[in-house]
């Protein structure tokens, strides 16, 4: 296989990996508490996201939480409302940045997830992670490919995480009473989280893609754990919250 080729395989394998780390981890598990990981799959989730995204993961939390908080709203950390739909899918990761180094949103809204000894000594220190992985890929395939991969699945995973934000409350179509969308090709490419409009209706769901048809890969992770015994899933009954009752006509598309 062509250099350029398997290093587009790898990037894509890789950021596919992270979304679903993202999904299941930092968004279902940590920020809504819909389900609820072993010690052991909680650690092997901290490590890919730590070698993967250099996110910390209490910061990721603070900020999807104030977007719940503000949804599209002033006070929303990356609302294409409010910003513009080009800001907002161009700069995520600036937007997302100002807010995570807010020591005060952190405090304010990731309570709960202190900083342990793990995170002093290891996960707080993004670039020892982000330089561990472009480590592990150089011992794995080699420098070009390595570096090809890496910049790749960098491009992957920001265009795709920005796009949850600016898509996901701009295009698609509402099936609840919220300002957020949902699009079925967004929800493969990002482990189901296209489902936004869902999730702004029911958050505390485990489960993104609601009626027949709906994929959502991280749901079919969230399944294969709790089959295993390696997750329980909080609640078996769907509850939305209010004003979510009300279907509603397509945006657009």
């Amino acid at each position: 296989m062509p250099p350029v080729l398997t290093a587009f395989v790898v990037a894509v394998v890789l950021s596919q990996v992270a979304l679903l780390c993202t999904t299941v981890f930092l968004h279902r598990a940590l920020s809504h508490r819909a389900i609820s990981l072993s010690s052991p799959v909680r650690g092997v989730f901290r490590v890919l996201v730590w070698l993967m995204t250099g996110i910390r993961p209490r910061q990721w939390v603070a900020v999807h939480r104030k977007h719940h908080a503000f949804t599209d709203v002033e006070g929303d950390p990356h609302s294409p409302v409010l910003l513009g739909f080009w800001r907002v899918q161009l700069t995520n990761p600036v937007l997302y940045r100002k807010v995570a180094r807010d020591s005060e949103v952190t405090k304010r809204y990731a309570k709960d997830l202190p900083a342990d000894r793990w995170d002093r000594l290891l996960f707080d220190h993004a670039l020892v992670g982000l330089g561990l992985g472009v480590a592990l890929l150089f011992f794995a395939f080699g420098w070009q490919i390595a570096l090809m991969a890496a910049a790749l699945h960098t491009v992957l995973y920001l265009a795709i995480n920005a796009a949850v934000n600016a898509v996901g409350h701009t295009f698609g179509r509402q099936a609840y009473d919220n300002s957020a969308t949902n699009n079925h090709w967004l929800a493969w490419l990002a482990a189901g989280e296209g489902w936004h409009n869902n999730h702004h209706a029911a958050p505390t769901s485990a489960k993104l893609g609601l009626a027949r048809g709906q994929l959502d890969p991280g749901w079919w992770l969230i399944q294969a754990l709790a089959h295993t015994g390696q997750a329980r899933i909080r609640l078996s009954e769907l509850r939305l919250v209010q004003r979510a009752e009300r279907p509603l006509e397509p945006v657009s598309g």
